[in-house]
């Protein structure tokens, strides 16, 4: 007979915090994005308030953009905007046995992808000032649905500057990956598409 599982409640509570202005729901879901399936509210709460405890530095939280963001407020007012984006459908919890973890919903993930997605545009930028040689494993093994986007972004941008980069980045990705980076360069080098053009491969575009 296998044993119970008693699981860590959750107590939600949102009272006195209405919609969240957009930056701050950006905030908390840039926040909650290394988080997802390896950590809770309670750690959320740190990273936004700027702790610099211990679980908060052993894993880099404390690099995030958004450490800190709530600085001025006190645990339990973060705690509360945390749980509205939870109540207004942006985060959700799913359990690991006994543990509650913060998981994105499509509608969270969308915002963050579009987040992410920018900051990773300002990351080029970055290693345009600070030139070559131009070190783009980073992006290696991200979740593709934030890479395409990433893509599109470049693309739009029409910036030929970008070039030197995308070519690094194809050195060391994936075929797929690749296949998109060559579709880039030859729209930002004013080349034709090649032809014929690869098959659209079902992108994931929902909560990691």
């Amino acid at each position: 007979m296998s044993r119970r599982v008693h699981r860590v409640p959750v107590h939600l509570d949102a009272k006195g915090v209405g919609r969240l202005p957009p930056d701050d729901l950006r905030a908390i879901l840039r926040g909650a994005d290394p988080l997802v399936n390896r950590g809770g509210r309670t750690l959320l709460c740190a990273v936004l308030r700027g702790s610099r405890r211990k679980e908060v530095l052993e894993h880099g939280l404390d690099r995030i953009p958004v450490h800190g963001w709530f600085r001025a407020l006190s645990d339990d007012e973060v705690m509360k905007r945390i749980d509205r984006a939870i109540v207004d459908g942006y985060l959700d919890i799913q359990y690991d046995y006994r543990l509650p973890l913060l998981v994105f919903t499509p509608a969270g993930w969308e915002i963050e992808r579009e987040t992410y997605a920018h900051e990773l545009l300002d990351g080029f930028e970055a290693r345009l000032r600070a030139g070559p040689p131009y070190a783009m494993e980073e992006l290696k093994d991200r979740n593709r649905g934030l890479i395409v986007r990433l893509l599109e972004l470049v693309e739009e941008s029409e910036d030929a500057r970008y070039l030197p980069l995308l070519e690094e980045w194809a050195a060391v990705d994936y075929k797929k990956v690749r296949q998109r980076i060559a579709r880039v360069i030859r729209r930002l080098s004013h080349l034709p598409p090649d032809e014929p053009r690869e098959e659209p491969d079902p992108v994931l575009e929902v909560a990691r």
